[in-house]
């Protein structure tokens, strides 16, 4: 009995698990090679004739796709993991982008239609110097924080609110969506200065860099697959630690955490600003790429349709939700081209098919066929 008690039993802990692994770490730097050094080899290097030449629209095209699939990593750790579904991630998208793209206005300088340090829909509108908020657009650095900041602090404030007045399930969604809503409505008032319903276009200069040359814009698509992949990273590491393992048990059983001593309300928080975040960097990342910014942004639809990308792919797997911003807006572009009039229903009846039969997205139809074939 006194050696019972005198020699501890040493429990084996458990090791912590690498972020990238075997085949994950093959496929990551497969895909950053690809991104980051054939592409741009393939597209600035090779002729145009030539069938291996990678033309400009297909890398505006694909590094838009990028930043959406930025938005549905995002979105897969607050819904996929800890299983809040937000219907208002496209205003954390658009704050992002209007923060750049008020620098990118600055940029303009006198080269604009009236040849004014302000703006032109400003000028147009009888405005005489800039508003308030418009007082750091001048700078690359406050602009680049500001690109965090803002959507983080809109975060945390609803977020905190929110999540302290136990708002969960379809209530939460709904919430979410009447406050993009709203953000919508007040962006597209002439006097809020933000450009209306036209938004901001017309950008000339990034940095002092003219933006319409082939290597300014293969370097915003280098910026947003290191982005992309380095999120990815990010999201890998926070699933696979103890925070993440929280998450799962607030997606899985909240209350049951709670009686186990866990306060869920840090952890909802801090992963609901994170994905803020990543959607204000990735709205950041589209508007020199796109060219644009206005609140249809912000349209309810669009918030939408950062879920279905995560339906898509598969929730709850990371690579699913890229995987699905990639199929869906691949389709989009093609079926808006060869068949407008049904990409409305296209997307309807994917999302149908996908609830009905795939719960786990192309991922988990994926695994399961080789799990059959094992």
């Amino acid at each position: 009995m006194a050696d019972l008690f005198s020699s501890p039993v040493l429990a084996d802990l458990p090791q912590p698990v690498p972020v990238l692994a075997g085949r994950a770490r093959i496929v990551w730097l497969a895909a950053l090679v690809l991104l980051c050094a054939v592409v741009p080899l393939l597209n600035l290097m090779v002729p145009v004739d030539s069938v291996l030449h990678i033309s400009d629209f297909m890398v505006a095209l694909v590094g838009k796709i990028m930043c959406y699939a930025i938005c549905a990593l995002a979105m897969d750790l607050i819904w996929g993991y800890t299983g809040i579904l937000s219907l208002g991630h496209g205003l954390f998208f658009a704050l992002g982008g209007y923060a750049m793209g008020m620098y990118l206005m600055r940029e303009i300088g006198l080269d604009g239609n009236y040849k004014s340090a302000l703006p032109d829909f400003m000028v147009f509108l009888d405005w005489k110097t800039l508003p308030w908020h418009w007082a750091l657009s001048h700078s690359l650095f406050a602009t680049l924080v500001l690109i965090v900041l803002v959507p983080g602090c809109v975060a945390l404030v609803f977020g905190y609110f929110a999540f302290r007045s136990r708002i969960k399930g379809v209530y939460f969604s709904i919430i979410t969506q009447a406050l993009t809503f709203a953000a919508m409505l007040l962006f597209f008032r002439n006097e809020t200065g933000f450009g209306g319903n036209n938004g901001f276009t017309d950008f000339k200069r990034i940095a002092g860099l003219p933006i319409a040359t082939p290597q300014m814009r293969m370097f915003l698509f280098v910026l947003t697959a290191l982005f992309l992949l380095g999120f990815y990273l990010l999201a890998r590491y926070l699933v696979a630690s103890k925070f993440g393992r929280v998450l799962q048990a607030v997606r899985d059983a909240e209350s049951r955490l709670m009686f186990s001593g866990y306060a869920p309300l840090g952890y909802k928080l801090t992963i609901w600003v994170i994905s803020a975040v990543m959607c204000g960097v990735a709205g950041a990342l589209y508007v020199p790429q796109v060219g644009i910014i206005n609140p249809s942004e912000m349209s309810p639809a669009n918030s939408i349709e950062i879920a279905v990308w995560a339906a898509v792919g598969g929730r709850a797997t990371l690579i699913g939700p890229i995987v699905g911003a990639f199929l869906v807006n691949g389709a989009k572009s093609w079926l808006t081209v060869a068949y407008p009039e049904f990409w409305l229903y296209f997307l309807g009846a994917l999302f149908i098919v996908v609830t009905l039969f795939l719960p786990q997205g192309v991922i988990g139809l994926l695994r399961r066929l080789r799990g059959q074939q094992a």
